[in-house]
């Protein structure tokens, strides 16, 4: 039976994982309040479940508990910063800290960060900077021991899941976060713990062929995530990969990095204070204006109603927050077995 939590009970827990794994309380506070506010956005694939993962790369020597970006090159509204191989939440959090700083001197700061565990939902960093009225884009790439995206007419993985994000703040802020391959890994993964196959055209096998099975992606053979849109969504698959891999200094695909230094990210992001391109209170009419003649379109499905970027993770969060964060109990399992492994107590759910 799936667990449904709330956040007011699963922070202590998770909280208390990342305290007995070395962080400290504000690195933990950060690392768990981003993992919980995914679930709660509806993008379970970069929640709570990620903490085996995580887990494990600490196991191994590849993430490093504490660390604070540093700054290593760029100047006026440049910087280039490296994460040490620290976690990615704090990381990022920096670094979009210090953006913010240069885009108030500046009018905008281009950033890049290189040698980040996993950075989580990108989306996240985004709406800290809308929160301060700032409009930014970003691209990310990501090295692991084994890729998992093939490239379009390719039959075997060359690049990772690569998101982009865009978000521009108003009075209805905007947000775009999505992986380029047509689905992201993290749902494969929840798919495999519920024992669900996953829509069509999403995997293929270890030949090339198309399969709903999402145990391709963690049982040998190995197979392949699809890049969406085909050839378009490969493209900016690439160019997230040149942008947020080559460009920042850091691993990218195929450079011979594959080892094992767990899930890498690197990231570039352009920040921007809109008011200096267009008066906010023009902006913010163009924008009601325009969402309004969308949304108007006749739903195919009724039930389906047309949507504009973010309006799905703001459903999510009033859905979520009032029922709470549904867990599979394969996911539960395995949370409470690095819990244990910590000494750490797991709190008691129904089905559990």
């Amino acid at each position: 039976m799936t667990i449904l939590a709330q956040r007011a009970e699963l922070r202590p827990y998770i909280l208390d994982i990342f305290r007995a794994a070395g962080s400290s309380d504000r690195e933990a506070a950060e690392i768990t309040d981003h993992l919980i506010d995914a679930n709660l956005a509806g993008h379970d694939s970069h929640g709570i479940g990620m903490i085996p993962a995580y887990m494990h790369h600490l196991r191994q020597g590849w993430v490093r508990p504490n660390q604070t970006p540093v700054r290593v090159g760029g100047a006026d509204p440049f910087a280039v910063f490296d994460a040490q191989m620290g976690y990615g939440q704090p990381a990022v959090t920096r670094v979009m800290e210090a953006a913010a700083q240069i885009a108030s001197n500046h009018g905008v700061a281009i950033t890049t960060l290189r040698n980040s565990q996993h950075i989580g939902r990108v989306g996240a960093y985004a709406e800290q900077l809308l929160a301060r009225g700032l409009m930014s884009i970003h691209f990310v790439n990501a090295v692991y021991e084994v890729p998992t995206v093939a490239p379009f007419r390719g039959s075997d993985a060359r690049l990772m899941t690569n998101p982009v994000c865009v978000a521009v703040p108003g009075a209805k802020p905007l947000l775009l976060d999505y992986a380029t391959s047509t689905i992201a890994l993290g749902k494969v993964r929840v798919a495999y713990n519920k024992g669900e196959p996953v829509a069509p055209g999403r995997l293929i096998d270890h030949k090339g062929q198309p399969t709903n099975e999402p145990k391709v992606m963690f049982e040998d053979p190995k197979g392949a995530q699809t890049a969406f849109g085909e050839h378009k969504g490969w493209a900016l698959a690439f160019m997230a990969e040149v942008l947020g891999g080559a460009m920042t200094g850091g691993p990218r695909s195929g450079d011979g990095f594959e080892g094992r230094r767990g899930l890498v990210n690197g990231i570039m992001s352009i920040v921007i204070e809109p008011g200096r391109l267009v008066d906010g209170g023009w902006f913010d009419g163009a924008i009601a204006t325009l969402t309004d003649y969308v949304k108007a379109s006749p739903a195919a499905d009724p039930a389906l109603p047309v949507q504009v970027p973010g309006e799905a993770e703001q459903l999510a969060r009033a859905q979520r927050g009032r029922d709470g964060i549904p867990v599979d109990p394969t996911t539960w399992k395995q949370i409470a077995a690095c819990a244990k492994a910590l000494g750490v107590d797991v709190p008691g759910f129904p089905d559990a």
